[in-house]
């Protein structure tokens, strides 16, 4: 009997993000060994440069906003007596401190919770030697063979970059940079209009930089509820911003006192900073991984199922250097699953069409499940109802004039599917994302209480109009 059977069942997890950190979590609470290596922070990426600093920057523009749209609401600023239109002073120098010291406080956090619970925390990287070993490299440069029974590969991704475009971190930046800024863009062009590119251009709009967004699309959020991509890009227009459908950018330079994009079709646009959000990459080169047996798509993704499993048997992979969606949430659920599999708990697949998504615009866009585009194209069969939010008693109070709630639902009544484009959308969408997972008819959704006055009466008021009747 080797000593890995004598021991507990030892877990090595490579990487702390969302799914490194919750399949830790999980594994302990489990009964088994746990070690977890992270080169950066627990927490990983979507904690210290990505998710929660990215939402804390929105959130500061939201605020900033806010003020500015006071006096829709009768709210009006004074200055010696006299009334005054009111101008927002941004710090971005100050507002990137508060962002990253919210997200290291939060690493901090998460750090103290798995140490408190018995999880070993190597500082460091780790490559699969095998499919029953790990080799840790830590930060020292002192290496460290472990065997383990599980291997849980969660390294997350990197913004993906053009040659003709490199990063200087200085005026062509990646969203990793951004939190580097000391001044607040003059004006900012964003190459790249699906999730990341939408956020930061409403963002950088919302704190007052004049702001270009490249699209080589026929519309912003393309992957998006149409609807929903088409006001945005209204509210984005109407606002002030440039939005440049259609178009490819070729190459950026760094003049040294901005930038100049040059497109596909050879117009030049002139700026002070350019963010590119072109996509990312999956970190998972040099891991041992095609060694090991473990299957990786041509862009280095690994292939995974349902509960998170990779080719090889005792290998797990969660997060966004898998073929699933690249969603914190998911990647959590992930790294649940895979420890409850690998030990024999209940471990139910992850259904991607029940997994709720957010877009952190200004309105935020919301959704989950089956989508009108799916219903048009015959994929399933069921009706769409949407209500427009400048007919919710709440939202009219609120000053809110741009945002729907649409539902879908079977043609047997089930709800499958919904869009929520609200301020606070991603609370939203809770709500229906249960009747979702639950498979809950429009008429029991109906039946549920919402506050009144409740932007949330939309979603009652939609499902009682899918009341299919039983005459």
């Amino acid at each position: 009997m080797s000593n890995l059977q004598q021991i507990k069942h030892h877990i090595v997890i490579i990487g702390g993000g969302p799914g490194g950190y919750e399949a830790a979590v999980a594994g302990i609470q489990l009964g088994a060994q746990v070690t977890l290596i992270e080169r950066n922070g627990v927490g990983g990426s979507a904690v210290l440069t990505d998710v929660v600093p990215s939402k804390a920057l929105i959130a500061t523009a939201d605020a900033a906003n806010s003020v500015r749209e006071a006096s829709s609401l009768g709210i009006r600023f004074k200055a010696e007596g006299k009334l005054v239109d009111p101008k927002v002073d941004l710090d971005l120098g100050a507002i990137n401190q508060r962002l990253l010291s919210i997200a290291k406080d939060q690493s901090t956090e998460m750090t103290h919770q798995l140490t408190s619970l018995g999880v070993r925390l190597i500082h460091g990287s780790g490559r699969l030697e095998g499919n029953h070993h790990v080799i840790a490299t830590h930060h020292d440069g002192k290496e460290e063979k472990l065997e383990a029974k599980t291997i849980i590969v969660a390294v997350g991704a990197h913004p993906r970059t053009i040659s003709s475009a490199e990063p200087d971190g200085s005026r062509i930046l990646t969203w990793l940079d951004l939190y580097d800024l000391k001044e607040l863009p003059e004006h900012m062009i964003v190459v790249g209009s699906g999730v990341t590119g939408a956020e930061f251009a409403s963002a950088f709009m919302g704190l007052g930089s004049q702001v270009t967004l490249i699209s080589s699309r026929d519309t912003v959020l393309p992957g998006e509820d149409a609807d929903a991509a088409a006001l945005i890009e209204k509210v984005f227009i109407r606002n002030g911003m440039q939005v440049l459908s259609k178009s490819r950018a070729e190459s950026v330079v760094n003049t040294g006192s901005g930038v100049e994009v040059t497109l596909s079709d050879g117009r030049v646009i002139s700026g002070s900073h350019c963010l590119m959000a072109v996509g990312s990459i999956p970190n998972t080169a040099g891991l041992g991984l095609q060694e090991a047996g473990v299957e990786l798509t041509e862009s280095g993704h690994v292939v995974v199922n349902k509960v998170a499993r990779t080719s090889r048997a005792n290998v797990y992979a969660v997060g966004d250097c898998t073929t699933f969606l690249p969603l914190a949430s998911v990647s959590a659920m992930q790294g649940r699953t895979a420890v409850f599999h690998t030990l024999g708990d209940v471990a139910r697949p992850t259904e991607l069409r029940n997994v709720a998504a957010n877009v952190f615009t200004a309105p935020e866009i919301a959704s989950v499940g089956w989508t009108e585009k799916d219903v048009l194209a015959g994929k399933v069969n069921g009706t769409v109802h949407k209500i427009e939010l400048e007919l919710n008693p709440r939202a009219k109070v609120q000053g809110i004039n741009d945002g729907f709630i649409k539902l879908v639902a079977s043609s047997g009544g089930t709800v499958i599917g919904g869009v929520v484009v609200a301020p606070k959308a991603s609370e939203l969408i809770y709500p229906i994302a249960i009747a979702v997972e639950n498979r809950l008819t429009v008429d029991q959704v109906a039946r549920t209480f919402a506050v009144y006055p409740s932007i949330s009466t939309s979603i009652t008021d939609a499902a009682r109009a899918l009341h299919v009747p039983n005459l």
